[in-house]
């Protein structure tokens, strides 16, 4: 095994690179992650629990996941955190380790590999997409519509700028994974398109009853 070994910590959200993730830590096990990544380098793994629940162990965990660091920490008296973690890279499981006294894994970096398709235009056209339906959604009381510029500001670089889009878009956390495992840029672009016209034409349907 070639990999770095890793704390990781299964969640029922995806993280994405260069995206920000609160996480309130409760569970006595991921405690002493927090506690242990506080003394180290700030770092871990967050990965997709697929089946199961985080609470207890028992999960199946995505072998794909995106490696954190802590930016922001508070420790309450009852011994919860709450913390704020930003995504730095995606990176693969290559070997769960025993969950001593939390899951540990082997993994290594998956680095952006350069698409055949120019991403901007699909950049663009996904950007577009997420302020409409955030818009819709937000006259039905869902989640807050963006602001021109929020969604990925003074950001030129078209991988980061597309995971950045992919944070602010209404989606479950199963697409999110699907947004996750996309070969490159105009690929997690395309389907983030797709994902929000299937969206935006089932609000529409249920508001019109049809």
């Amino acid at each position: 095994m070639t990999g770095t070994r890793l704390p990781m910590f299964p969640l029922s959200t995806v993280l994405f690179p260069h995206a920000s993730l609160p996480l309130h830590v409760f569970e006595p096990r991921y405690r002493a992650l927090m506690h242990d990544c506080l003394e180290g380098d700030r770092r871990f793994g967050v990965v997709l629990i697929e089946r199961g629940s985080e609470v207890g162990g028992g999960d199946q965990r995505s072998p794909l996941g995106t490696r954190g660091v802590i930016t922001k920490a508070a420790e309450m008296p009852d011994g919860r955190w709450l913390l704020v973690v930003e995504g730095e890279c995606l990176v693969e499981v290559e070997q769960w380790l025993p969950d001593d006294p939390y899951p540990v894994a082997l993994v290594v970096e998956v680095h952006p590999m350069p698409g055949a398709q120019d991403p901007l235009p699909l950049l663009e056209e996904a950007a577009r997409r997420v302020r409409r339906t955030r818009a819709l959604l937000a006259e039905q009381g869902g989640p807050p519509a963006l602001a021109p510029g929020e969604l990925f500001g003074e950001v030129t670089d078209p991988d980061t700028a597309s995971w950045l889009v992919c944070a602010e878009a209404p989606i479950s956390a199963y697409d999110g994974q699907r947004l996750l495992a996309a070969d490159d840029a105009a690929e997690r672009m395309s389907l983030l398109v797709e994902l929000m016209d299937d969206l935006e034409r089932d609000v529409r349907r249920m508001l019109t009853g049809e």
